[in-house]
């Protein structure tokens, strides 16, 4: 072999050898892509259980809701009788509006705030001097932790 077929298969080589290092690069580089959408795939997963989890029972809760809005009403009318039966009802009562607040639901204030489209829903409206301003709560509105199971439903004043 002549020095310059030397030359010649050292420089091939060479370009071979660079083309296998670009090859293993683009490999490694697509690996690494590859984890990071599969980390990425992995953290979205458990968001989405954890606030599957976190909001699951809502649709239960808003049935609830509906019978704990009665039995206020049936407190209310027996407060005017204030026996035993009214200090056992208002220990229930008690009893239902932590258990609520245990799983992280909370009322919405109503009355005296400013109307908040996403929390209130206007049923009747009265004239005054304080522009859209609730003056009764006529339903309760609730939250589950961040979001809104049912607007509260309210008078207001224009």
């Amino acid at each position: 072999m002549t020095q310059n077929e030397i030359k010649t298969e050292e420089v091939i080589n060479e370009k071979e050898e660079n083309k296998s290092q670009l090859e293993i690069e683009e490999y490694v580089n697509t690996l690494k892509r590859l984890q990071a959408d599969f980390e990425n795939h992995i953290k979205r997963t458990e968001k989405e259980k954890e606030e599957l989890t976190r909001y699951a029972t809502h649709k239960f809760i808003i049935k609830l809701l509906k019978v704990i809005d009665d039995y206020d009403k049936a407190l209310e009318t027996t407060k005017k009788l204030d026996n035993e039966i009214t200090k056992g009802l208002e220990m229930i009562h008690k009893q239902l509006h932590k258990l609520l607040e245990d799983e992280g639901i909370t009322k919405i204030k109503a009355v005296n705030e400013k109307f908040d489209p996403y929390k209130h829903e206007v049923i009747d409206v009265t004239e005054g001097d304080e522009d859209n301003k609730i003056i009764e709560e006529i339903q309760k509105g609730y939250m589950i932790h961040d979001k809104v199971l049912r607007t509260s439903k309210n008078k207001e004043k224009k």
